[in-house]
């Protein structure tokens, strides 16, 4: 069974790219345009693996972090922040909030595809 990743930004071009190299790395995709299409989605899916952002309108990244993490029935889903952003702080309050790993935007496809796998427990197939 392929993994499912959901896939929060709020630029199309990102969402097409990673939509593009996920599912060309074999793993079934879903995409959200923020952090509230996140959520929604995710309540009605099962991903394995969260991908989001950071700067998104109506919920950030940190905030669709804080409200998985809060949330009992998403215990230890791996959540990666793919952003523009590199600052210490920033990269720490996410590490606090809960995310499991943080990769810096423009991304290189099979580097986030092993981060994937790896923060999914799952080898490659």
């Amino acid at each position: 069974m392929a993994l499912h990743v959901l896939a929060v930004d709020d630029s199309r071009t990102i969402r097409g790219m990673l939509n593009m190299a996920l599912t060309s790395a074999g793993f079934a995709v879903t995409l959200a345009a923020d952090g509230i299409d996140g959520l929604e989605k995710l309540a009605s899916g099962r991903p394995d693996v969260v991908i989001s952002d950071i700067n998104m309108p109506r919920l950030d990244g940190f905030g669709f972090i804080a409200a998985v993490r809060s949330d009992p029935g998403w215990p230890g889903l791996p959540i990666l922040v793919l952003t523009t952003e590199s600052a210490p702080a920033l990269r720490a309050r996410a590490r606090e909030l809960g995310a499991s790993g943080w990769i810096v935007k423009p991304f290189d496809e099979a580097r986030l595809v092993a981060a994937i796998r790896r923060v999914s427990g799952r080898a490659a197939a």
